[in-house]
Parts: structure tokens; C-alpha cells; sequence
């Protein structure tokens, strides 16, 4: 009878211990940094030509589990998959070009911003759309990635437009491109680059009509890794590792920004 006693418990250890740690159980210096992000937002966070995680959210990550003295593990989800992945457990933290909203701070918590710009569009060469308030008139159809503000914002601002929510952004410029759609709203480093890559049908209207903040996606109560997190941003800004990742993988739009007057955005 002893025996089975032993047995049982064994069995029942064994099926405790034996798939890791629970979500939400604090981690120690031994433990992976898990960061998610959506691997097809380039040049913050991609797979570059030898099929290697890169970008300047890539390289943000490497340095900031070099701090906490933890390996680092990178995965990668769709970006409206961060969230849910994070409040289950099965990452620790969000660096992905995530705008820190009042909507998701009721899901998660943030840290301090690492990074501020805003909401711009994408229109047709031709459009004869000049601003935001062009995008009230009736009829007008508009692209955005699924799950991201630009979607958010308009479903809740735009009531009489067609908001047509896709899985990538270079499927919404696409849409404006092709004339399906009549506006990509997305942020204005991104919109930047897409009417560059579609410059014959494209135009960039870059000026922001909503201002936005990114930070680091942090589970709900976890404020001994915000305060890490926070530490860590701080001194990254202070040595200039911000700017310097902006000169690496942003010089295009670090002069675009200056020719408009208005600061970079990793600050």
C-alpha cells in the first residue's frame, strides 16, 4: 500500500514539474528572455537574407536580455497573436512596433515609450484625398493591417467608410496601389517606405493625423520586470544606442523627418 502511496505522488510531481513553469511564474537569471514580434515589420523586426532574426527591435532585445543576464529566445506571431501570447504565458515580453493604447493598457501593461510617431496614409498618385477629414466622405474604402491602430482608428472614426483589415502591410499598400482601396492608414515610417516602393501610383500623405507612443508589452502585474525594463530603456537612450540604430537601419527616415522638421522617433 506504501508502495502505490509513493508511486502517486511520484506520478503526480513528475506531471507538475514536468511542463515547465506555469504562465505568469516569476523567472529567474537562468530562464530565457521570451520576447515575441511580428517578424514582417522590417527594419524594426524581419528575417534578413540568411533567414536571421534582425532590425532595430531585434537588436533593442539582444542587449536588453544582455542586462538582465538571461538567453534570449525570439518568436515570432502575427501581430494580433502577441497579446493573447503574452497573457497566456508563453512569452514574457512584446517588443514589436506595439502602440501602447488605452485599449490594450486594460489587457497589459507597458513600460516607458521608446519610440513616438503617428498615424499617416497612403493614397493614389491621382487621389484626391488631402487629409483625414477627406477620409469622412461617404464611399471612401480604406486598408489597414489587422489588429493594429490604424484599424482601431478607423472603425471607430470613420463610420461611413469600408474598413477592409488585412493580415500584411505590404498587402494594404497593394490595395492603394491597385486602386481597391482609396487609403492605407499605418504609421508614417512605414507609409514612407511604401510610397518609395510605389512611387509611380503612390503618394504619401506623412504628416500625422494621430500621435502614437510604442513600448515594451509587459503581462499584467509583472512590475519587477517593468522596473528592469524601464532601467533598461532609460540607459539605452542615455548611451545613444537609439540613434545609433537609427543610423543603421533608418537613415532614410531619419532625413525625411528632419526635411519636415520634426524629431526621430527613437528618442
Amino acid at each position: 500500500m506504501k508502495k502505490r502511496t509513493l508511486l502517486l505522488a511520484l506520478l503526480t510531481c513528475a506531471g507538475l514539474c514536468g511542463c515547465g513553469k506555469p504562465a505568469g511564474t516569476a523567472k529567474g537569471p537562468g530562464d530565457p528572455l521570451v520576447i515575441g514580434m511580428d517578424m514582417t515589420y522590417p527594419p524594426f523586426e524581419f528575417k534578413n537574407e540568411k533567414g536571421e532574426p534582425d532590425g532595430v527591435d531585434v537588436r533593442m532585445a539582444e542587449e536588453l536580455a544582455k542586462k538582465l543576464g538571461r538567453p534570449l529566445q525570439l518568436e515570432s506571431y502575427a501581430f494580433d497573436g502577441l497579446i493573447p501570447a503574452l497573457q497566456s504565458g508563453k512569452i514574457d515580453l512584446i517588443i514589436s512596433g506595439m502602440t501602447a493604447t488605452a485599449e490594450r493598457a486594460q489587457s497589459i501593461d507597458f513600460s516607458e515609450p521608446y519610440a513616438h510617431t503617428g498615424l499617416a496614409m497612403l493614397v493614389a498618385k491621382d487621389s484626391p484625398i488631402q487629409g483625414v477629414e477627406d477620409l469622412k466622405k461617404p464611399g471612401i474604402r480604406i486598408a489597414a493591417k489587422l489588429g493594429t491602430t490604424g484599424e482601431t482608428w478607423a472603425r471607430a472614426n470613420l463610420p461611413g467608410a469600408t474598413v477592409n483589415a488585412l493580415d500584411g502591410e505590404a498587402t494594404c499598400a497593394l490595395e492603394v496601389a491597385q486602386g481597391r482601396a482609396d487609403a492605407f492608414l499605418y504609421d508614417q515610417l512605414s507609409i514612407f517606405k511604401y510610397c518609395e516602393a510605389n512611387a509611380a501610383t503612390t503618394r504619401a500623405i506623412l504628416k500625422p493625423f494621430v500621435e502614437e507612443s510604442w513600448a515594451i508589452g509587459i503581462r499584467k502585474g509583472n512590475d519587477t520586470l517593468r522596473s528592469e525594463v524601464n532601467a533598461f530603456l532609460e540607459a539605452f537612450r542615455q548611451s545613444g544606442a537609439f540613434s545609433r540604430l537609427g543610423d543603421r537601419y533608418l537613415s532614410a527616415e531619419k532625413k525625411m523627418l528632419e526635411s519636415m522638421g520634426q524629431p526621430f522617433i527613437l528618442r
